[in-house]
């Protein structure tokens, strides 16, 4: 992450934040933001309702203007320039397509804007269509078509425009589940095969680990940890993190020292806890052990999740895939104690959990952010 103020000289930085504040009145939606979006990266800022996040891409857009702090695009700070003069293109969830145009024209509007010659704009819309997988569709319009195709549609219209850096904000979120799963891939591949920089807006922590190179978590307008999806589910700097992507337990207080003897709070991951119902059962050297009673029981088909009241205190779920174990089998294990067993380099340290310690420096943080919609 880039230190508050520096020059931007690195040619393999597309975007840079410096220092950003914005402020709507008294509330500070954005409270000093660094970041470094790499060239040709696909890259997700993942945060709740509020948390700053669509405000940071609407300053990046130049929607909003930086009460604070610079933006720059190629090295060039861009503060002062209108939307139309930055070399971005932003694709909305709700698509906003023309729906008297045909799909081609819908696609080439902003070629028709720029007064592109009729022929070039046939052509490059052609490419468009076929880039998205919508070669054939250009005589439609929008409502002859189903929503992750409008999706696409959205996309080849900003992607036409060849812009350096395009700009997502929840672009998924009115599609069903399978459709947005399979529109999370094709995204990705699109990304790879046009070699743009993408920047993409979201709430879901499962759309932002599949399709990332690199994501940033915002919670009450600053970054908690930048990484890689592996970097941020595996190693969760905060508690926040820990909480918020994925599914995490956190032992504290008494329990956190008694069993694996850490002063602070620590986190591990569900998957990693193995489930024994022998209580006797041998634990290996260098593991972290220990027993309870299995107070609820969720059989989810692949796996079956276990909550566990510790005999140290506090709880621990439990997450196993469901190999042999059958429905029945997996229900009747409520109300026996087990053996938890886990290795010790799972067992994270984070930071306060009610309020967990900070990545970027700065000032107190309002809790909502007039920039976004509620999730």
């Amino acid at each position: 992450m880039a230190a508050r103020g520096a020059a931007s000289d690195d040619p393999g930085v597309a975007v840079r934040l410096e220092g950003v504040v914005k402020r709507f009145g008294d509330v500070v939606a954005v409270d000093g933001v660094d970041l470094d979006v790499r060239e040709g990266e696909f890259f997700s800022m993942l945060g709740p309702s509020g948390s700053g996040k669509t405000t940071c891409l609407r300053m990046i857009a130049g929607f909003e203007r930086p009460t604070e702090g610079r933006v720059l695009l190629d090295g060039v700070d861009v503060g002062d320039l209108p939307p139309y003069e930055r070399d971005v293109n932003t694709v909305f969830q709700d698509y906003a397509l023309f729906p008297h145009m045909t799909v081609a024209e819908n696609v080439g509007y902003g070629l028709m804007v720029r007064k592109a010659p009729k022929s070039e704009r046939a052509t490059r819309v052609d490419e468009a269509l076929e880039m998205v997988r919508l070669d054939g569709f250009g005589t439609r319009k929008p409502a002859q078509l189903s929503g992750g195709q409008r999706q696409r549609v959205a996309l080849a219209r900003a992607l036409i425009m060849r812009p350096r850096v395009l700009l997502l904000d929840e672009p998924l979120g009115a599609l069903d589940l399978k459709l947005r799963q399979a529109m999370q891939l094709e995204l990705k591949d699109i990304q790879q095969a046009v070699g743009l920089t993408f920047i993409y807006v979201t709430h879901d922590q499962e759309e932002a680990l599949t399709m990332s190179d690199r994501l940033a978590v915002f919670d009450h307008g600053r970054i908690e940890q930048v990484g890689t999806p592996a970097e941020v589910y595996e190693e969760p700097a905060t508690g926040f993190v820990a909480g918020f992507v994925g599914v995490s337990n956190v032992l504290e207080g008494d329990a956190a020292r008694v069993i694996v003897g850490a002063a602070t709070p620590i986190t591990i991951r569900p998957e990693k806890i193995h489930l024994a119902l022998d209580v006797n059962a041998a634990v290996a050297e260098g593991e972290c052990t220990a027993t309870g009673v299995v107070a609820k029981v969720v059989y989810l088909g692949a796996v079956t999740r276990y909550t566990v009241t510790l005999d140290e205190g506090g709880e621990l779920v439990v997450m196993q895939q469901n190999l042999r174990a059958s429905s029945m089998e997996a229900l009747q294990v409520q109300g026996r104690r087990v053996r938890l067993t886990w290795e010790q380099q799972h067992s994270r340290p984070v930071g306060s959990v009610g309020r967990p310690s900070r990545v970027s420096a700065g000032g107190t943080a309002g809790s909502a952010d007039p920039g976004e919609e509620d999730a």
